[in-house]
């Protein structure tokens, strides 16, 4: 654990606020720890009881981490009302999938000038939609502040205060560097960036490759073969970034192929252990069955398999396409790898 000293609110650029998470998982609790360790008053929202009880009574959240003490600073409540009173930030921390339906049940409840920092990467299933467009959807406003905090972070080590870095996007860079200002410390660089469709793109389309590269570890093919699906991952990554107006440069940084890299390389990646599993020959419904946390690649995977395939551009990205059929039963792990592998050579694209 690393043994930097916790900033002061004296050292930070912006006075103690009331700071409401949506989410009691991993990264909910990493996000809250984060911001509590900088003064800040921290209310986790949760579904659970006894979630509630372990935080308030003993500083521990029983469903993850639970032998990490939480800062003194985080409390838990089941009352949406009571975590949102007088709130100044909310840091959203809720699967995709779940997050639409989670937004509308207590969207009358929400301020509309609060600030939320969204930290959920993925698409939705249905709609295609990033949470940049999905939030203010669930929410019938498009005036809510919002901002988008990505970057190679596993939840673990932010508790363990290793050093990190991520990124705080937004549309205008000063909201982008207000928000960044809850989370700096000492072991936490956080860099603003305005390219919110860049940004999202990285962290949604990243978990789909973890899935792809932990297919090949599954099948013992080794690094050779993993490096080569995460430098073509990360060409289709920037790709289909780019034909949405993100920056090129966007992609090259934490939010893109650094996140890209975690996630496809750390042992502690969801999505590479479902990736790993099936490598090794288990079935989706089997993993799914037994994983305690949400992989977001595999609903990511087949949503971004249909973006593509609605602008006609399957032969240009034919690992979002293999990885899609792998989880849809359509090709085993074997046919997935040979798909991934096995693609069109075209100069510069090494």
């Amino acid at each position: 654990m690393s043994t930097a000293p916790l900033p002061k609110i004296s050292d930070l650029k912006i006075s103690p606020k009331i700071v409401a998470v949506f989410g009691n998982g991993s990264f909910g609790t990493a996000m809250a720890t984060v911001v509590g360790r900088n003064g800040h008053t921290v209310r986790m929202l949760s579904r659970r009881q006894e979630v509630v009880d372990g935080i308030n009574n003993d500083h521990k959240n029983p469903k993850c981490f639970s032998d990490f003490e939480l800062p003194t600073t985080i409390s838990a409540t089941i009352d949406a009302a009571e975590a949102l009173k007088d709130v100044d930030y909310i840091v959203h921390c809720i699967p995709v999938q779940s997050s639409r339906n989670f937004l509308k049940n207590i969207k009358h409840l929400i301020p509309p000038t609060v600030p939320i920092i969204c930290t959920s990467k993925g698409m939705d299933v249905t709609t295609l939609e990033m949470m940049n467009e999905l939030i203010p959807s669930a929410l019938e406003s498009r005036d809510q502040p919002l901002t988008y905090l990505s970057g190679p972070s596993f939840a673990k080590e932010l508790l363990d205060m290793n050093p990190t870095g991520v990124v705080m996007a937004s549309k205008t860079l000063e909201l982008a560097n207000t928000a960044a200002e809850l989370f700096r410390s000492p072991y936490l660089r956080v860099y603003p960036c305005d390219d919110v469709i860049g940004v999202e793109i990285g962290g949604a389309l990243k978990n789909i490759f973890a899935i792809g590269a932990g297919v090949v570890e599954g099948m013992g093919l080794g690094l050779n073969s993993t490096a080569l699906l995460v430098t073509r991952g990360c060409n289709e990554m920037k790709k289909l970034s780019i034909a949405h107006g993100a920056r090129p440069e966007t992609l090259s940084g934490l939010s893109g192929i650094g996140d890209l890299m975690l996630t496809c390389f750390g042992k502690a990646s969801r999505n590479r252990t479902v990736g790993c599993r099936l490598g090794k020959g288990e079935t989706l419904q089997q993993i799914l069955d037994t994983s305690k946390e949400v992989a977001e690649g595999v609903a990511t995977a087949p949503a971004a398999a249909k973006l593509v395939r609605n602008l006609k551009l399957e032969s240009e990205f034919p690992m979002i396409i293999a990885i899609s059929e792998l989880l849809e039963g359509k090709r085993d792990a074997q046919a997935t790898c040979e798909l991934m592998m096995v693609v069109p050579v075209k100069a510069n694209e090494g």
